[in-house]
């Protein structure tokens, strides 16, 4: 099918504007309506996104389905997927049906709310399979509008502070990105990305403002890039947007930010920063391993004071970002292997923890982690999912967070010994704060009055519950089939990205020697 990407990316959008022209009013039919709607789109989308996954071909490291036609304005409309990509979109149209269907009990602005989670995918898909940079920045910049949306309108009580925060945070950022762009445009002559990752940007040394700069263009263009990338992941110390959103999104948008807006920044950088600026790349890249194992342990042990549940689990996603982001600029097979893996394990795990808040949330409405305890007694299937997805995100082997963290870790020792110590500690501390939230809000004698008429999951609840615990299983005990699709194209983009290192270093334009674990 040859708009399969098409199809996929904009079946979403089209529900919303049906939901948009044709639903009317907000009587309970209406709003029963528009659920279903939503659920079905959604669930078609995935279904028909299996058609990527069953048609490609993982030894085919080039891209795959593409797609090309001239847009407004002489612009190009340019999408495909590559082993690097394509993962990215299957775990975005598979959290949605179930994001859609934990938001059952929603009551206000039903049909607005399914339409802003249902243009947020289309965008999000957008940034997972455009291939020409102008397109790329549309999606990227337009998906913080849904996002927005969804914060301040259906949040918390400081739910405008912490919309108008995530919005100005992340805007901000791509501004330095934009004009990256531009200068980009004006080098190579062009804005197809492929053509781009094989573009060489000058690497030779440039003075800027009575500075050295090492690397020259590359370096100047990726902190541009950088500062985008790093605040969407988001990395220490731009990561403070981060918590106030979790704090104060409705449940399903914390799941949808922690699952894959989050992840965005570390496709940027797989898909820009190592193969685009390879030079650049490796003049930072002591620093971003440094930055990424301060945030383990400092974000870590911030988690462990919290008292509010959605805070504790942002913090950790901080965390385990950080992990993703040492694995990247490690640039060696094993490091991004196992970013990409903790990069789709994350999602399915961070966003099973905030659908757990969620449904003592829906019946409680707090997160004070001390208005809880003693949930085993009155709730002993909800004990079960929770210690489960506990247990994953601290990384039990067997589940599919021990892959992830345990491939980062052996790249990055690789690399840096000490940086990988610093970062190991992060596992002890994890396992720390995540057993010391479960303990308080699960475990002990059920003393509290107001819990003593909670009940236990619906049949609902379980269903949504059920493909996660599935995904985080099968990828803890078979991670090949992730492996196997995404090994070859980081095969690619590791000789690339040393070929491109070793020329350089020829060539005298940096003051960076190529290290023999590259």
């Amino acid at each position: 099918m040859s708009n399969l990407l098409s199809i996929v990316t904009f079946m979403p959008a089209i529900a919303a504007v049906i939901l948009g022209v044709f639903l009317r009013g907000e009587d309970k039919a209406a709003q029963r309506n528009a659920k279903w709607v939503a659920l079905i789109a959604t669930t078609l989308t995935f279904l028909v996104s299996l058609f990527i996954l069953a048609g490609f071909d993982p030894a085919d490291t080039g891209m795959q389905f593409v797609e090309e036609r001239d847009w407004l304005l002489g612009l190009q409309y340019k999408m495909g997927v590559d082993g690097i990509s394509v993962l990215f979109v299957l775990l975005t149209t598979f959290i949605m049906p179930l994001t859609i269907w934990s938001s059952w009990e929603v009551k206000t602005r039903v049909k607005e709310y399914m339409m802003a989670f249902l243009l947020l995918e289309t965008l999000m898909l957008g940034v997972f399979m455009a291939l020409d940079l102008v397109l790329f920045y549309l999606f990227f910049e337009a998906s913080l509008i849904p996002m927005f949306l969804i914060i301040g309108i259906w949040g918390g009580k400081n739910r405008i502070y912490a919309s108008f925060k995530f919005f100005l945070y992340t805007f901000l950022g791509s501004v330095l990105m934009l004009v990256a762009m531009v200068a980009m445009f004006a080098d190579a002559g062009t804005t197809d990305i492929p053509t781009l990752m094989a573009h060489e940007f000058s690497s030779s040394p440039v003075t800027v403002l009575g500075m050295t700069i090492t690397g020259g263009m590359q370096t100047l263009l990726f902190v541009a890039f950088f500062a985008s990338f790093a605040v969407k992941m988001p990395m220490w110390p731009v990561h403070t947007w981060l918590p106030d959103a979790h704090v104060q999104a409705p449940t399903a948008g914390s799941v949808i930010l922690a699952a894959i807006l989050l992840k965005m920044g570390g496709y940027g950088f797989l898909r820009f920063s190592l193969p685009m600026f390879p030079v650049g790349a490796d003049v930072m890249s002591t620093f971003i391993l440094a930055i990424s194992a301060i945030a383990i342990v400092y974000t870590s042990l911030v988690a462990l004071v919290q008292e509010d549940m959605k805070k504790l689990i942002a913090y950790s996603s901080v965390a385990h970002m950080g992990y993703v982001t040492m694995g990247i600029f490690s640039a060696n097979q094993q490091g991004l292997d196992g970013a990409i893996f903790q990069m789709l394990s994350h999602g399915f795990i961070s966003g099973a923890l905030f659908l757990c808040v969620g449904v003592i949330y829906d019946r409680m409405h707090t997160r004070e982690i001390d208005a809880y305890g003693g949930l085993v007694n009155r709730m002993p299937a909800y004990a079960m999912i929770f210690m489960f997805f506990t247990m994953a995100n601290v990384g039990l082997p067997g589940t599919s967070g021990f892959i992830g963290e345990f491939l980062t870790l052996v790249g990055v020792f690789q690399v840096n010994t000490w940086i990988a110590l610093i970062a190991a500690s992060g596992v002890i501390l994890s396992a720390s704060y995540a057993l010391f939230l479960y303990r308080r809000v699960v475990m002990g004698d059920l003393i509290k009055e107001s819990l003593r008429s909670i009940t236990d999951m619906k049949a609902r609840e379980k269903w949504i519950f059920a493909p996660l615990v599935a995904m985080t299983l099968l990828l803890g005990v078979y991670p090949s089939l992730v492996m196997d699709i995404i090994g070859p194209s980081v095969g690619v983009l590791v000789d690339n990205h040393e070929t491109a290192l070793a020329a350089a270093d020829r060539l005298g334009d940096t003051g960076a020697t190529v290290a023999a674990s590259h």
